[in-house]
Parts: structure tokens; C-alpha cells; sequence
């Protein structure tokens, strides 16, 4: 496995040794600024063999080849850009053909190990969808082709394979399955990711600066689990979160505006109410998924959607996944329940308890404005 000493591999580490696979990390030292993540890398590995794991570890040193590549990891020329991770901005810490470069070299060592075991072999890598925005080299996609390269340059590729367990996941999702390897594997969760560095412009003693766009997403994800990141800033945790946090509520604002309609802006993020009878959907007969307009979560089916004749979309019950937050409303002298996107605080609309017996007394009343519809 590809193993950077970041927190997205070593929670691919900490799940292979969950699933009981014989593993061989490779670290790579590509003349990255943040060196001090391989140093992380080292302990961390130490730490697990402590707790009587075998892991063999190798350190690849392409600093040399790689000094050649324009980007603000490597340069000390170029800064390294502060704030959301999503930002365009974001692109100058794109190392040109890392992932492909990487993903090589640990192809040659896994067909290697195949000629020297008679083994097959898995290439575990930690790509995420959060680095799909700013990274075309963790793109679902970008693997998809270079395996089929790899495949078709190569004698006994059919015996590797690439493992991407996070390629449809966020830092969120990467931190929840961390949560569970840590308990199957019983080492201590917070001690493992104290090893760890996400920060591409660490201060001298190694502490994340909280700021770069790498860090805000490392943050955002602790907080979401409702967890205190173990490692250290610059600044005190309260006040590198608030940071994220504003960061966050700036560059989305920013796209919702750009994004969304004046309805669509005004119901989900002032909790506007669209007049009954005027939305889009309020008598849409077509069979499909109602999405969040703002994010994409699906939030409900055409199979859920009744007519109340209020004049809004109602719906009896929402999907499995959609985990719709539900939140005391005393607006306008009147008591209700308000719902939300858990996803990205969306105001969808409120709830009540007058929907068909039948199918469980709840009535979904949603705005139109807030949702997309996609037909099957």
C-alpha cells in the first residue's frame, strides 16, 4: 500500500490489519515541503508493531526526479494557498503525475512480490471523493484507466489489483471506518491519529498551521464526527475549528449564490417559504429521487410523495440514507418542526403529524426550491 503518514492512508493501514492482510507500505519522499509526514509515517508504523503487528515499511526517495515538477509542495518559490479545499486555488498544490508515478513504482513491487510469493497482490491506496474537485489523479475514473494500462503493459496482472476503499467516500467516511478498525484491531484511536499530519505548510516544530485547504477538511471531518482532533496546532483547536468553520460557511455561500436561483437561495438558506401551489414539484406525478439542490443528498422517492393538497411536495417518509435533521421551530408565533439537510444544513421544509395513517402519520411538507428531481 501506498502509505503517505497522512490520516487517509493510515486508515487504509489500520483496516487492512482489521482484515487480516499480510501488508507492505510504501512511504515516498518526493521532496514534499511536509516532510515531517513521513516521520509520522515512522511512528506510527512503530507504534502498530508495539502492538504486535508486522508491517514492513520502505521509504522510496524520488525527490530528486520530482524536484523538476512545478507545484507549491515541492517549491519553496510558490506558497502554499490557505482556505477551502474545494477552492480553484487549490490546484498549484497538484503535483503533476504523482498518483501515476506512485501507483507505478507500487505496481512493479506488487508484481514483484507475484514473481517472488506466487501470491496475489492488492494495491491499497487512500484516494477520496473529497479529492475529486482539485486532484484528477483520485478520480474513480483516472484508476479505472491506469489499471487497464498497467494491465495491458504487464505479464501476470491479472494477479493485482487495485483496493480503493474510500474512492466514493469523504474524510468523514474515512474517519467513521478508522473508528471501527481502531476497536477491531484494539489499538487507541487518538494515539494513531496523533501520528498523523494532513497540514501542507506545518510550522518548524511540525504543528498543522490549521489554514491550508488540507486542513480544513482534516477539521470539518473531526467535527462533524464530534471529535477533538489529537494532533497539534499552531492555534488552539476552538479557534483553528471556528476558522474551518467560517472558511467553509464562505466558499459555500459563494456557490450557493452562484449556483442556485433567487427561490432556491432564499428557501434553503434564509428558511424563506415558497407561496403553496407555485413550485415545481408540488404536483410532480413522474417516478424518480428527490435530491437536495444545494448538496445532491437523496432525500426522498416518488414512491414516498402523496398529495396532501397543501400546495407543497409531501412525502410520508424519507430515504434510508438521507437522515433528514430535525430542529424546534417558534418562528412566526407558531411552534413547528423544521427540517433540515444533514449534509449541508439545507432548510427543506417542516414536518407534521398529519400524513396517511397507513404509512406511518408523518407528512414531509417541502418547498419545491429546495429539491432536484431526477427521473429513473
Amino acid at each position: 500500500m501506498s502509505f503517505s503518514g497522512g490520516m487517509d492512508s493510515t486508515s487504509v493501514l489500520i483496516r487492512l490489519i482489521n482484515e487480516g492482510y499480510m501488508i507492505d507500505c510504501v512511504s515516498f519522499n518526493y521532496g514534499q515541503k511536509h516532510k515531517i509526514e513521513l516521520e509520522m509515517a515512522i511512528k506510527n508504523i512503530s507504534y502498530l508493531k508495539e502492538k504486535g503487528y508486522t508491517i514492513t515499511h520502505k521509504i522510496v526517495d524520488l525527490s530528486s526526479a520530482m524536484s523538476l515538477f512545478h507545484s507549491s509542495l515541492t517549491k519553496d518559490e510558490i506558497t502554499v494557498p490557505e482556505g477551502y479545499y474545494e477552492e480553484s486555488q487549490m490546484k498549484n498544490t497538484v503535483v503533476p503525475n504523482r498518483n501515476a508515478i506512485f501507483s507505478s513504482i507500487i505496481y512493479g513491487y506488487a508484481l514483484s512480490i507475484v514473481a517472488e510469493e506466487d501470491t496475489d497482490v492488492k494495491i491499497a491506496l487512500g484516494v477520496h471523493s473529497g479529492d475529486h474537485a482539485i486532484y484528477p489523479d483520485c478520480r474513480p475514473e483516472f484508476y479505472r484507466d491506469l489499471e487497464i494500462s498497467f494491465k495491458t503493459g504487464n505479464w501476470d496482472s491479472e494477479r493485482v489489483e487495485f483496493y480503493l476503499p474510500f474512492i466514493n467516500g469523504d474524510k468523514v467516511t474515512i474517519l467513521n471506518d478508522a473508528v471501527k478498525s481502531c476497536e477491531g484491531i484494539q489499538v487507541d484511536f487518538d494515539t494513531i491519529f496523533s501520528n498523523t499530519i494532513t497540514s501542507y505548510n506545518p510550522d518548524s516544530k511540525g504543528r498543522s498551521s490549521g489554514k491550508s485547504g488540507s486542513d480544513i477538511e482534516r477539521i470539518l471531518a473531526f467535527h462533524k464526527l464530534g471529535r477533538r482532533d489529537p494532533i497539534e496546532y499552531v492555534d488552539t483547536w476552538d479557534n483553528v475549528l471556528k476558522n474551518a468553520l467560517n472558511t467553509e460557511k464562505k466558499y459555500k455561500d459563494e456557490d450557493y449564490r452562484n449556483r442556485l436561483t433567487e427561490i432556491q437561495y432564499d428557501v434553503t438558506r434564509n428558511s424563506a417559504t415558497e407561496h403553496p401551489f407555485t413550485g415545481q414539484y408540488w404536483d410532480e406525478k413522474r417516478e424518480g429521487e428527490y435530491l437536495c439542490i444545494c448538496c445532491g443528498k437523496k432525500l426522498f422517492t416518488s414512491e414516498m410523495k402523496f398529495d396532501s393538497g397543501c400546495g407543497w411536495p409531501s412525502f410520508f417518509s424519507e430515504d434510508d440514507g438521507a437522515n433528514i435533521e430535525q430542529v424546534e421551530d417558534r418562528s412566526h408565533g407558531m411552534y413547528r418542526v423544521e427540517v433540515k439537510c444533514s449534509y449541508c444544513d439545507a432548510h427543506l421544509g417542516h414536518i407534521f403529524n398529519d400524513g396517511p395513517i397507513n404509512n406511518g402519520g408523518k407528512r414531509y411538507c417541502i418547498n419545491s426550491a429546495s429539491l432536484d428531481f431526477r427521473e429513473d
